[in-house]
């Protein structure tokens, strides 16, 4: 497995720790690090970086709707996502290109994982930075389930898009 695959693993369980252990606070400082190690080693601010920030969007406004209809409870706010969640979502757009290729094709791939590892990373990090999942376990996961067997294709639709649209502008410009 090439080294950049394994770091771009690395560097989103770092941040996705620091996220979930340290909240918001100066902890945040680490997955902003993940970041900016990303977009220097990894790949580029100009090749990701609306794929990220859209992620991101994605994410705070997915996590804040869930919030408001009462899946979430998070004990630093009652109304938007948290910066430590936003931190993660963004992390995660990181990897869509790199680790988490592999699960772009065929699509029902994205799905199950999304299906699987959206529920659990929500369930671990309930338990590690005091989140309270207000309709219990199950019921949080027959929601999960779905809402991220859809949300892991449509970021990979994000950043097929992104990936198109970057290749054709760097076309252009060596015409």
């Amino acid at each position: 497995m090439p080294i950049r695959l394994i770091s771009n693993a690395v560097l989103f369980q770092v941040g996705w720790f620091a996220c979930v252990l340290g909240g918001t606070s100066w902890w945040l400082l680490i997955p902003l690090a993940a970041l900016v190690i990303h977009f220097i080693w990894v790949t580029s601010w100009a090749a990701e970086g609306k794929l990220v920030v859209s992620v991101a969007l994605a994410g705070a406004a997915l996590d804040s709707f869930l919030l408001q209809v009462g899946v979430f409870d998070f004990a630093t706010t009652d109304t938007l996502a948290p910066l430590w969640l936003v931190m993660l979502w963004a992390l995660l757009g990181t990897t869509l290109n790199h680790c988490l290729a592999w699960s772009a094709k065929p699509i029902w791939l994205a799905a199950i994982l999304g299906a699987v590892g959206g529920p659990m990373a929500y369930f671990a990090g309930s338990s590690l930075a005091e989140v309270k999942l207000l309709l219990g376990p199950a019921n949080t996961v027959w929601i999960l389930a779905p809402i991220w067997a859809l949300t892991m294709p449509l970021l990979h639709g994000f950043a097929r898009l992104y990936r198109e649209q970057f290749r054709l502008v760097q076309a252009a410009r060596r015409r």
